[in-house]
């Protein structure tokens, strides 16, 4: 795909995507408000919230520049039968696993230090873990769908994929870790 490398090509491909994705983040933020409650009442939880949603785009950005890295080399294949595709989402995966027990069991330290902590660790570690697993599917199917978009409108992964991602975690995040919180809170 030849790339037109002009303020004016990438401010064309780019612009619409931000806009919307602004709308959408407004969107996260009412959402955020109405989640403020339980995020007062538990401060550990609001320790997660910016690391919890940050950390997935970090990992669908990881993913979506390996992908686009790959398409630029025509190495890319959306064939579910690519290994290379395949063993890439699942080390997304694998990354979540790992960290986000991390990330939970930070929040709970931090807290307990500060003297705010109000939930068990393992409460704590719960929605942690499920949220950032759940997060981390859900950014690499994002990852994948804007990817495969990119290539059918013939846009550059590089300009589109990253920004869909993480304004997606963002949102994402924010909606799955409401419920991970309605689950076990």
């Amino acid at each position: 795909m030849p790339t037109e490398w002009s303020v004016r090509a990438i401010t064309r491909a780019m612009l619409p995507v931000l806009l919307a994705l602004t709308l959408v983040e407004i969107g996260s933020g009412l959402v955020l408000g109405s989640f403020e409650s339980s995020l007062l009442r538990f401060p550990t939880l609001l320790v997660l919230v910016p690391v919890t949603i940050g950390t997935a785009g970090n990992l669908g950005s990881i993913l979506a520049a390996r992908l686009s890295t790959a398409f630029h080399l025509g190495t890319l294949s959306f064939d579910p039968r690519d290994e290379a595709l395949a063993g890439n989402a699942l080390a997304t995966l694998g990354l979540s696993v790992t960290v986000f027990p991390l990330i939970g069991t930070g929040a709970w330290l931090l807290s307990t230090l500060l003297g705010t902590a109000r939930l068990p660790l393992s409460t704590v570690l719960a929605v942690a873990i499920t949220s950032g697993v759940a997060l981390a599917v859900l950014a690499v199917v994002v990852t994948l769908v804007a990817t495969y978009a990119a290539y059918r409108f013939s846009l550059d992964p590089d300009d589109v994929v990253i920004p869909l991602v993480t304004n997606a975690s963002d949102v994402l995040g924010v909606l799955v870790l409401f419920g991970a919180v309605q689950l076990y809170v």
